[in-house]
């Protein structure tokens, strides 16, 4: 099974990247997921069920230690070969 992950971290900052969205990427980005998006209002990614799953574990972990106050997160089963 293959998932989308939709997120955003709180407290925004427009004029520089805080720390908790930095790692929050990193983690996506380094997590092996496909279909890597990263932006100011918020970050998808896709991928197998258990890398996103340890992606979205390890990015709520680490986002929070890192001064995260919120984060909005969806998880969506994604389509397989247009199914």
């Amino acid at each position: 099974m293959r998932l989308r992950v939709e997120f955003t971290t709180e407290p925004f900052d427009l004029e520089e990247a805080p720390a908790h969205a930095v790692v929050a990427r990193e983690v996506v980005e380094t997590a092996g997921l496909d279909a890597v998006d990263v932006g100011p209002f918020g970050n998808t990614a896709e991928g197998e069920a258990d890398a996103v799953l340890t992606a979205v574990d390890a990015m709520l972990r680490r986002s929070l230690g890192a001064g995260a106050t919120r984060i909005s997160l969806q998880v969506n089963v994604a389509e397989e070969d247009g199914r």
